[in-house]
């Protein structure tokens, strides 16, 4: 039989789970402040969106070459050292003086980044050589973005109730360093022995290509004129084109193309794509509405976040149980329809629903997330060799960032443009103005003046909220009928590739043979 995990291998994924907080923390607490940095800074509405999403872009950029090199060099080691680069590039961001400065600090916090959540994925693979106990550590491994976001709009209200905005990037400090004093201890080494060299010209080419077509969305949502735009996103076609060219090629290729060749793993990671598109993208719109519109203060909106994250945190335990009476792909459909039905809802909350029925919006989609996200992410992890899973925890990784950093740059497009239609000849706001700019001018004008100029903005960004809101449930609901369609139960061993000799230098690890010497299938929760 398979061996199954013990208590080390248990409090090793409590430790694991910190990165987790450590990137949930971060994402969650900068939305929050977003308002108090635009007043401080004064950053363009450019620089905003460079602000909020460089770090997933470069992320997105670097995860699939920080996966491998993790296999290469171990991955234990790649994220301690990642862990110390990010609470460094934190401190950095803290005390940023300059939009510009603290752009190139969120640049290096996505550099650092990179090399955390492939680790973690690849060393629960393999920790938990049994199905049933991977599907319990990654519900928990999901989870753990929940716990990091409960404890955001806590901490990080009452950090900008009492001090500035640079403060919530403080938050990495005590977290890094109990997983530099833990990890060592904990966590078992793992890396593949057989790898010999690194693929750095497939690094650059896909590092390269990621980062032009990101840019290409952002300028094609932004500018009238697509000439400019459309050939970027061509040019980023082109570079994709060579590097995947160039993994076809070489003998030990950066990406290994032929996990593409089944269906479910194409249809399980844009499943997970859409769903990151989804929430990233709907991020901001929600902070700013809570604090803007509706005029909550930073820990009221925090506070009024939390049950969505509860909700979350409770579909990210249950959906791994579910699996063992429902094919795993009827959970991630049901999942989505469920997110895509609370987006719908949050549609309602500028037309009388109000602050109930977008809370209510919000907790229905966090519930339908996590079971999409747990449950394609054990999919496309458990469909590589043991020696190769980092790259495969790089490949969902990849997918859910730049799904959602496309999401931040088109479906916050969808809001500035919407918001400007609403607020098109109005006098003394720029062509490009935000409806933070609307609240500023307001400030300034007598009475009457400004207060009808705010109920002008807040009624015009409303309506840009129910406009993203409705994409938001249609792409979502594109992804449950895929999800529907396609992830099939299959007979046990079929699916999924037999597992080759344990080459994983995990001294703590069992061999994932069989008592016999035969070697046995990984079976994913989608298989069962």
């Amino acid at each position: 039989m398979r061996a199954t995990a013990g208590a080390r291998q248990w409090v090793g994924l409590a430790v694991l789970a910190l990165p987790c907080l450590l990137v949930s923390l971060d994402a969650e607490v900068l939305n929050m402040a977003a308002p108090q940095l635009s007043a401080d800074l004064r950053p363009t509405a450019v620089q905003l969106l460079w602000i909020m999403d460089s770090y997933v872009f470069v992320v997105a950029g670097f995860l699939i070459a920080m996966g491998v090199l993790g296999d290469r060099i171990g991955r234990r080691r790649l994220l301690l050292a990642g862990a110390v680069a990010f609470a460094l590039s934190s401190l950095l961001a803290a005390f940023a003086t300059s939009p510009e400065l603290l752009i190139a600090a969120r640049v290096l916090m996505g550099l650092a980044g990179a090399s955390l959540m492939p680790s973690t994925l690849a060393l629960i693979r393999a920790m938990f050589a049994d199905a049933r106990q991977r599907g319990i550590a990654l519900g928990v491994w999901s989870a753990s973005f929940s716990l990091g976001g409960l404890a955001a709009p806590l901490i990080g209200g009452v950090m900008l109730e009492h001090f500035w905005w640079g403060s919530v990037f403080l938050l990495a400090v005590p977290a890094t360093l109990l997983l530099v004093v833990l990890g060592p201890a904990l966590l078992p080494e793992a890396r593949d022995p057989s790898a010999r060299g690194f693929d750095l010209a497939g690094a650059v080419l896909s590092l390269v290509a990621v980062l032009i077509f990101v840019y290409g969305i952002k300028r094609l949502a932004a500018e009238g004129r697509p000439a400019v735009p459309l050939l970027t996103l061509v040019i980023a076609g082109a570079v994709l084109t060579l590097f995947l060219r160039r993994q076809r090629r070489i003998a030990q290729p950066l990406l290994d193309l032929s996990m593409f060749a089944d269906r479910r793993v194409r249809v399980g990671l844009i499943a997970n794509a859409l769903s990151f598109f989804v929430l990233y993208g709907t991020q901001l719109a929600i902070v700013q509405y809570l604090q803007i519109v509706l005029d909550l203060s930073p820990l009221r909106a925090g506070l009024w976040a939390l049950p969505s994250v509860g909700a979350f945190l409770l579909a990210s335990l249950l959906g791994p149980m579910l699996v063992r009476w429902f094919p795993a792909g009827r959970v991630i459909a049901v999942g989505a329809v469920i997110m895509a039905a609370g987006h719908g809802l949050m549609a309602l909350a500028p037309y009388g629903g109000g602050l109930p029925i977008l809370v209510a919006g919000m907790v229905i989609g966090g519930f339908g997330l996590a079971p999409v996200y747990t449950l394609t992410t054990d999919l496309v992890v458990s469909s590589v060799r043991s020696s190769r899973a980092g790259m495969g925890a790089a490949v969902t990784e990849t997918g859910a960032e730049l799904g959602g950093a496309i999401g931040i740059a088109v479906l916050g497009s969808v809001v500035v443009a919407a918001y400007r239609s609403g607020m098109s000849g109005v006098p003394g706001l720029p062509a490009d103005g935000t409806l933070m700019d609307a609240a500023a001018a307001a400030d300034r004008l007598p009475g009457s003046m400004g207060t009808a100029l705010l109920q002008q903005a807040d009624n015009a960004y409303g309506m840009a909220f129910a406009v993203v809101s409705l994409v938001a449930a249609g792409l979502v609901a594109v992804a449950a009928v895929l999800a529907f369609r396609v992830l099939w139960p299959t007979p046990p061993g079929a699916a999924a590739p037999a597992s080759e000799p344990s080459d994983m230098v995990v001294p703590t690890q069992p061999s994932e043979h069989s008592a016999d010497g035969g070697e046995r299938a990984t079976m994913s929760a989608v298989d069962r």
